[in-house]
């Protein structure tokens, strides 16, 4: 029989040349409050693969926020924890390692730092304790049908009337819209200028008279993503973020401000992890299969992912000196998005028909197998939500070459 592959060949470091003594004392300190604290059944859900759902992402943020720690990337008085980047890398690592699940990002990671930024004091008082408690769940309503990879080419109008805007569009790809109560949406309420003008800012209400949500099927059987239809939909002028026409300087920043994939690269090693302990299982239980080039493959996605998280812990040095990363970013969404790809395609060589055949069978239930085929399925989006891969090589194309 082939020798097992090592899980811990990817286990946490104590501490490194990127940390310091209170760098790792900080890691243990978060190990021993995830042991302690992430219920039993939340870590089983993560450490099956299964789908994330707003009532687990719920309950483990709202433990981190009764410890302070719902916001990593706050700041302290906004209810934050204040942590540098180093800080947020060694919390995403620990939490993925302890098999706890990731924060949900579109209220924490992405409107949240923008309300910040451009709302005012009441939009800030009124928002932002409520996603920090979970009160409010978030949505994004930026692409829409043709307005993808182009999303300065969208096209849903919101014309004022009064003390209100009236919206009529569609926003495709929506994530989570079946579980959200809010939808921070792009629409354009000027046609005058280059097309990045006249773009606004809103944050609506999901249960707003006029919306429509409708899911959208999608190969690995979960329900993530959505069409969201707006008829006549009447927004409060107050709900205007920033300036009229000034969205894509908000939808710019909202991108900058999460830039780099410390939750990504943490969830792949954890990834990688599970997947060496799936082949050593399938190991055990066919010991006349030959799973040399598996291992092979495993072992050089173990080098690739030691490469993308010092890729990640130089772009923090940089970030932390204010220095410029140039395409760095992209060269690891790229490169995060290949890994997941192929670790998930390992799993199911490794699972088989078996694993295919028991998601197909209602009368299975869940099953660890047809649950590694849904990962896998779900994994071929990696290339192309949040960026697709042409995006991001013309990116570091650029960066390399000029335009």
């Amino acid at each position: 029989m082939a020798a097992a592959l090592n899980p811990d060949f990817l286990a946490l470091p104590s501490s490194g040349h990127h940390e310091t003594a209170e760098d790792a004392a900080f890691r243990e300190e978060l190990q021993a409050f995830a042991r302690e604290h992430c219920p039993a059944d939340i870590r089983a859900v993560v450490a099956a693969g299964d789908k994330i759902t707003r009532p687990v992402y719920s309950r483990w943020q709202q433990v981190l926020n009764t410890r302070g720690w719902a916001a990593p990337n706050w700041p302290v008085e906004h209810g934050g924890t204040g942590w540098d980047l180093r800080r947020r890398m060694i919390f995403e690592e620990v939490m993925a390692d302890q098999d706890c699940p990731p924060l949900y990002h579109h209220g924490l990671g992405h409107i949240g730092p923008v309300i910040m930024q451009f709302g005012t004091a009441r939009q800030k008082a009124q928002f932002l304790p409520r996603i920090l408690d979970t009160t409010d769940w978030w949505c994004q309503g930026y692409s829409e049908p043709g307005s993808g990879s182009d999303l300065a080419s969208l096209s849903t109008p919101a014309v004022r009337d009064g003390d209100h805007y009236v919206i009529n569009g569609q926003k495709i790809w929506t994530s989570h819209a079946h579980e959200a109560d809010r939808i921070y949406l792009l629409a354009r309420t000027s046609r005058e200028g280059r097309k990045q003008e006249g773009i606004s800012l809103f944050l609506i209400d999901m249960d707003t008279p006029g919306i429509r949500v409708r899911p959208i099927p999608t190969i690995d059987g979960w329900h993530h993503v959505n069409e969201v239809f707006l008829d006549d939909v009447r927004v409060p002028a107050d709900r205007l973020l920033g300036e009229e026409g000034k969205g894509w300087t908000c939808a710019k920043y909202l991108l900058e401000r999460e830039r780099l994939p410390p939750a990504s690269v943490a969830q792949l090693m954890r990834q990688w992890r599970r997947v060496a302990r799936l082949l050593n299982e399938r190991r055990q239980a066919a010991p006349l299969r030959d799973y040399a080039a598996l291992d092979d493959e495993m072992l050089a996605l173990a080098a690739r992912i030691k490469g993308a998280r010092e890729m990640l812990a130089q772009a923090i040095d940089a970030m932390m000196r204010k220095e410029p990363l140039d395409a760095r970013p992209s060269a690891l969404k790229q490169a995060c998005s290949v890994i997941s790809q192929s670790l998930t395609r390992i799993a199911f060589m490794a699972v088989g028909d078996r694993g295919t055949q028991r998601l197909l069978r209602e009368d299975e239930g869940d099953s660890p197998d047809g649950t590694w085929v849904q990962n896998y399925l779900f994994a071929r989006s990696k290339t192309i939500a949040g960026g697709t891969t042409e995006v991001q090589l013309n990116v570091v194309a650029r960066s390399l070459f000029g335009s």
